[in-house]
């Protein structure tokens, strides 16, 4: 299935593909959290949705839960990527400075996926020199770059959004948010400011990151937020 990053995408996060019916009101893809799932091979090859799908297979150092050898996580990604209605598949930027993690991307590319290059920060958000350099890099070795940091005062969330303006002015592809309540409303704001893809579980319950709005809430404020009022 095709995905294109050149507008806002938003990206129902969960670990049951069973739950694209109930996101196709509010949402673009799907984001499966292969890490999470309990048999992912067989749900990607048994779904029939509608929505392309961004397969992510975090972890553990990232903040996920897949364990055991690296090659393995990566190998699952890049069969995951063989499969019709995946678009994207989620890389870490750790592993892309890695033979691995070069050669899942060069075979996710291979069959038309594209490779979104991720950093998480769990704890804090770095110094602005640091948020640059890492966007960019990870935008320059993926399609799309992604920074996830975490928020403790609002300077923090500013930050972010003054580092996502400017990377969308020098074209680079990205995708931006704050986690934590500091740095909640970034999830909804940085789509202004640049940021591609937002991610959001359809029921709030089942949020994968602190701070996620559930579908419909970010659909809404993001689109109520963009929107160009009449002159």
């Amino acid at each position: 299935m095709d995905l294109s990053f050149d507008s806002f995408v938003l990206a129902a996060s969960t670990a049951d593909l069973g739950d694209e019916p109930a996101a196709r009101a509010d949402a673009d893809a799907i984001e499966f959290r292969m890490d999470l799932a309990d048999d992912p091979r067989s749900a990607l090859d048994d779904y029939d949705g509608d929505l392309p799908i961004i397969a992510t297979n975090r972890a553990e150092w990232e903040g996920g839960e897949a364990d055991g050898d690296e090659i393995d996580r990566l190998d699952a990604l890049v069969a995951a990527a063989e499969t019709d209605a995946v678009a994207a598949v989620d890389i870490e930027l750790e592993s892309l400075h890695k033979a691995a993690g070069v050669d899942a991307a060069t075979r996710a590319r291979a069959v038309d996926v594209d490779v979104i290059a991720s950093v998480h920060d769990f704890e804090r958000t770095p110094a602005r020199s640091e948020l640059t350099r890492l966007l960019h890099e990870a935008a320059t070795l993926g399609d799309v770059g992604k920074l996830a940091v975490t928020a403790q005062t609002d300077a923090d969330a500013l930050r972010l959004l003054d580092v996502t303006r400017a990377a969308t002015e020098w074209d680079d592809t990205v995708a931006t948010m704050a986690m934590g309540e500091a740095g909640r409303h970034t999830r909804a704001v940085a789509p202004v400011y640049g940021s591609k893809i937002g991610y959001a579980p359809v029921d709030p319950e089942d949020a994968t990151a602190p701070g996620q709005y559930d579908a419909a809430t970010l659909r809404t404020l993001v689109g109520d937020l963009s929107s160009k009022p009449d002159v």
